[in-house]
Formats: structure tokens, sequence, C-alpha cells
């Protein structure tokens, strides 16, 4: 498609009448791009409604008002240094005009009519308006901003000149062709695209929600359809078809001993499905603590193996490798190595080798991993645990060791939907919903801090029926700012008694079935995922497990019911929901990201419904038919509106 129809909104600030390279600069920084569009996307944060144009006696001061008024008579100032004064009336009462600008008085000429705009305050017993935001004569009222929109600015950048070049950026908007459908905008009851922006920009009354929402959409359909372009552009990759006899997946589920859950039967096919269609996979499995993901990561290491290649298992931590190392040893059939940052020169050099010569067919490893050193015979799976603590060129690097490597991510974060359609939106997901058979519930019960007392000599009679206790801090060392319990002394109080004292350290990965009591104190100041994965690290045997949360006795509404969800549910699910919902995007993964980036005019945490609608139509929209022509062309034009060219031109080529 030609996209010379976006040509005028694409150019540079620069190009607008009466921006220069200074204010273009000041503009490109407000607007966060230097181009016509980015400008266009600078939506304003509030509105100055200037409607109210009361008498001078009804006026409350305090407050944005128009006045319709004569004036009277200049004052001006009696030594430098003072302001000039204007004396302005209307049929009830006096008010006075400040400012300090001579050049301020041709505006008020004696006897004249104006509009007068601005904040007034009471002064000296007088209703004074000091530096009027605006002055017009009255007979040219329609020249005055009645709504006035407020964009965000910067040092040097005032609102005239915004109001100036958002004048001009509107002329360059071309008249584009409508990519939503005609029944949506009639429901939803959407302006048009260029009408949606006027609106906002140069409103002539308060805009209703639904012109923002309509842009909102537009911007998350954008991306949801460069999502899904990605998505089946991925399928489309060539890969390899890996098909194995099952002779190893038999052997170590017999080592396991246990029969794997329907969730977890589900999830493995799903991936089974991918590993043996001849495109690349690329899948997110998730799953809530202690769900067995661990074991579906195998099978399908498993089924790498019997196909002839080789599969790699990448994690975070050094001890969450050791773990997993037991774990595959003990299961696994085939030839498992363990890769990490301390391995000794001689191992390491035998590991190496092996993984070259193809005789080691699977290992774990953290970042060492990447190293040029490590070379593969045939990479064919690369496995990824805790996704969201390596970054995607991270993943890609790893990939690239092998030929048309297939790819499995795992989080045993459950990620909101919101996240699933913004972070992770070009994978396809397995979702693993359930636990093994015969793990009992955790019962968590809240405790406050003057309780402490009390809940350590529960401690000590569950030691002596030979419990096993996680003590959780939030802070290793002593800090003056806060006063909040730290591991090292809280250590130096539990030394004498089986107590492992730790920081969120146990987070991720340590797998201690014995343990079954774990207190998390000043548990207000964790986020909700983070609390649920502390929670997870427990309940793993057959014993009953605790979860105690020992809090500040002044709680806020909100700690208090993030604490309340936490005891009454162990859906982790339910809970990551709950978390986006109380804390954002920011902690809902249990680390703190940025937000969700990238977005100018939507709020996926805000829009939730608008994404999921999104989404939707978006799949709609790329399922092949035999009318849609027309439609694929708006479809372009709405990828390229918002920077989405590769999507655009893979939609294009088909």
């Amino acid at each position: 498609m030609d996209d010379d129809i976006l040509a005028p909104i694409r150019g540079k600030l620069a190009t607008l009448p009466g921006v220069g390279p200074r204010i273009g600069t000041l503009l490109a920084r407000a607007a966060e791009g230097e181009r016509v569009i980015d400008l266009l996307f600078h939506l304003p944060v509030d509105y100055i409604d200037r409607r109210g144009t009361p008498p001078i006696s009804a006026i409350i001061p305090g407050r944005i008002v128009t006045l319709a008024v004569e004036v009277v008579r200049h004052d001006p100032p009696a030594r430098k240094g003072q302001p000039y004064r204007v004396l302005v009336k209307d049929n009830s009462g006096f008010a006075e005009i400040v400012f300090f600008t001579p050049a301020r008085l041709l505006r008020f000429p004696l006897g004249g009519r104006v509009l007068v705009s601005g904040k007034l305050d009471l002064f000296n017993g007088m209703l004074t308006m000091a530096h009027p935001d605006y002055v017009v004569p009255e007979a040219r009222r329609e020249s005055l901003p009645w709504i006035e929109p407020v964009w965000g600015l910067t040092k040097g950048l005032f609102p005239w000149m915004v109001m100036k070049a958002m004048a001009g950026a509107l002329a360059l908007l071309p008249a584009l062709p409508e990519w939503q459908r005609p029944d949506v905008l009639a429901r939803r009851n959407w302006p048009g695209f260029g009408a949606a922006l006027r609106a906002l920009h140069q409103p002539l009354e308060l805009p209703a929600p639904a012109i923002r929402e309509r842009l909102a959409y537009d911007e998350l359909l954008a991306r949801q359809l460069a999502y899904g372009k990605l998505r089946l552009r991925a399928r489309r990759r060539p890969g390899r078809a890996l098909v194995g006899d099952g002779a190893l997946r038999t052997e170590a589920l017999a080592r396991f001993g246990h029969r794997p859950t329907p969730s977890q039967q589900a999830a493995l096919a799903e991936i089974d499905a991918d590993l043996a269609a001849p495109h690349r996979m690329l899948r997110l499995l998730q799953g809530d603590v202690g769900s067995g993901k661990t074991l579906v990561a195998l099978l399908a290491m498993l089924r790498a193996v019997e196909a002839g290649y080789q599969a790699a298992l990448l994690v975070p931590t050094e001890l969450l490798a050791q773990q997993h190392y037991r774990v595959f040893s003990a299961l696994c059939p085939a030839p498992v190595a363990l890769l990490t940052g301390h391995a000794k020169a001689a191992a390491r050099r035998k590991i190496l080798a092996g993984l070259a010569d193809g005789s080691i067919n699977i290992v774990i490893g953290t970042h060492a991993l990447f190293q040029d050193k490590v070379t593969f015979h045939d990479l064919a799976l690369a496995v990824i645990d805790e996704q969201h603590r390596f970054g995607v060129d991270q993943r890609l690097r790893l990939g690239a060791k092998g030929h048309a490597t297939d790819i499995l991510v795992m989080t045993a974060t459950p990620i909101p939907r919101t996240l699933l359609l913004t972070h992770w939106g070009e994978m396809s997901v397995s979702r693993i919903a359930e636990k093994p058979a015969g793990r009992k519930p955790i019962k968590t019960t809240l405790h406050k801090q003057s309780a402490l007392e009390t809940v350590l000599a529960g401690l000590e009679r569950a030691l002596k029926r030979g419990g096993q206790i996680y003590w959780v801090c939030p802070l290793v060392g002593e800090s003056e700012l806060i006063d909040i319990a730290a591991a090292e002394m809280r250590y130096a109080t539990l030394a004498e008694r089986r107590i492992l004292v730790a920081t969120t350290v146990i987070e991720v990965g340590v797998d201690v079935p014995s343990a079954n009591i774990m207190v998390i104190e000043h548990a207000e100041r964790f986020g909700l995922a983070q609390l649920h994965q502390l929670r997870g690290r427990i309940g793993r045997g057959a014993a009953q497990s605790y979860c105690l949360l020992i809090h500040d006795t002044q709680l806020s509404q909100t700690a208090r019911k993030r604490l309340m969800l936490l005891r009454n549910t162990q859906d982790g699910f339910v809970i990551a929901d709950a978390d986006f919902d109380l804390r954002g995007a920011g902690d809902a993964l249990g680390t703190r990201q940025s937000g969700l980036p990238g977005y100018r005019l939507a709020n996926p945490e805000t829009d939730a419904n608008l994404l999921t609608m999104a989404h939707q139509d978006a799949q709609l929209r790329l399922q092949p038919r035999s009318d849609n022509a027309a439609t694929d062309q708006s479809d372009i034009l709405l990828l390229r509106l918002f920077n989405q060219d590769e999507a655009a031109a893979g939609l294009e080529a088909g």
C-alpha cells in the first residue's frame, strides 16, 4: 500500500508553521518524538473550562472565571516595581486586573467592553485577577478558547506554543479511510479518527470519554494486529519436526512414579504439537507455584533428545540450576550436564566437549550458557525458566546457538491477562491450572507484630513436632531509614532454634519438601505475587503446612485487603489479577518492571476491556477470507500510523 497519505504527519515538527529549531526541540521533548504525528498523539492531560461568566457579585474567589466587563480606569504604578491596575465593572460590581507589562494596557481601552479570563482572588477586600490568561474584545468572543486543553509541557515550552503548533499539525491531518467497523462505531458512540483528535486538541465542549476511548482502541488494535502477525510469521518460519518414540519419556515417568495431572498433559500436548510441526515454536508455559512445570519441561526436552537432538534449560540463579540438575539427574534416562559460572576448569572443558560432539543431550545452566565458547552439536529446544528475569535479546542469543531452535519459556508467576496480551502477545500460551494430587492446602493466618511472642511460642511447639520453618524478612541488614526487621537481626534472635532465616532469595526455585511453615515478617511490605511465591516454598510434602503473615498493627485499607485476599485464596491466577489491579503493572510479576511501555493513547491497566476486545478483533482480521481487500488496506494504514511498519509490510505481503 502506498503510504504517501501519511507523509504530511510523518514529517518533522520543524515543518509546522512558526516552529523553528528551538520550539521544535521543546515540542519534541514534550511529545517524546520529532514528528508531527508524535505531537498529535501528545493528548491533553486536563481541560480548563472558561465558560463560567458569572456576575462579579456572585463570584467565589479562587476559581478560574471569564468576566464580561467594561473598562473604567487605568491606575499606573505609584513607583517602580509596582504593578499596573485596571478597574473594570459589570452591572453587579467592580474588580481589578493587575499586571506588570505596560503594553497590556492597550488591551483595556477606556470605556471598552472586554472578556477577561483567569483566576480571580480576593486581595485587600477587592476581587483581583493577576496576570489574566486571555483578554479579548467582547465582539470577538469566538477567539477565546472557552475549553482550553492542558498539555504536558517541558521547561521553556508554554501553552500558546503548543496550541499554535497543534493547530498546524491538525491542518496537516489527512482524511483517512475508516478502519473500524460501522457497527462498532455506532455501538460505542465513537467519532472518526481525525474527528477524535480535533475534539481533544481543539474542543468546543468538554470531550466525552468515548472520544479518547476511540483513540485508545486504535492503538490497542494496532498492537494486537502486530502481535498476531508476529505469531503467524513465527508459525511459518522454517523449523523441523521433532518426533520421538516415547521411550525416554516412558522411562522418566516410571522413575517419577506419578501420572501427570490433566493440566500437565494438556500443556504437554500443546507443546508436542508445536514440536512436531514444521515451524519453530515460541510458547509461554505459565503455572502456579508447585504446579509441575519442571516435569513438563523435562518431558518436552526428552522429545527433542528422542528425535536425535539436544536441549538446554536456562535458569536465572545457580541455586535453581543445581536444584533442576538434581531433579533431572534422578528422572532423566539421557546424559545431563550442569554448566554455571562456578564450574571448575576440568569439568567445564568436559561439558563443553560433550555439548560440541553431541554426547551430552541435555544441559542446565545459568548465564554461562551465553558464552561464545559454548557450542552445541545440534540444539533443537531451548527452555527458559523464570522468563521475566531474562531479556528478549538473551532469549534470542540462546536460540541462535542452534538451527531453527524451538523456544519454550516458563514462569512460576501466573500472569494477568492484560500482561499476557501486552508483554507476551507474540507468544502462544499454555497454562497449568492445577497442582499435583495429594497436596494439602496451605493454611494462611494473619498476626499483628505485637503478637510476636505468641507466634514464637507456637513455632517452638511445631519444632518439637519435627517441623521445618522458613522465616522471611524484607531486609538483609538494618536500615536507619526504615524501622523493619532485618534478616541479620532476626537471625541473632532465632539462631538457637532450627529455623532458616532468609530474605526473598528463596522466592524462586527453592524446593524443600519437608519445610511446612513459612513466617513472613512485615508482610504488608511485600507485593501480593511475591507473597504468593514465598508461600509456595512450603506445602510440597505430605504434612499440613502453615503460612503466618506478621504485619504492622496499623494497616492501610489497601494493605489489609491484599493480606485478606492471600489468606482466603491460593489460586495464583486470582492473586495475580488482584495484584495487577492493586499495584499496577510495575510489580505484578514480583520484580520491578517499567510498566507497560510503548503506549501513547491507551493505558492497558485501565483499558483492559478494550484490550480484550482488540485481541479478539485482531484475530478475526488476520483470518484468511475472500472479501477482506478493503479492510486489509485500512488495517495496513492503522499499523503504519502506530509505527508497526514491519507488521504492516507482512500484512501487505500476505
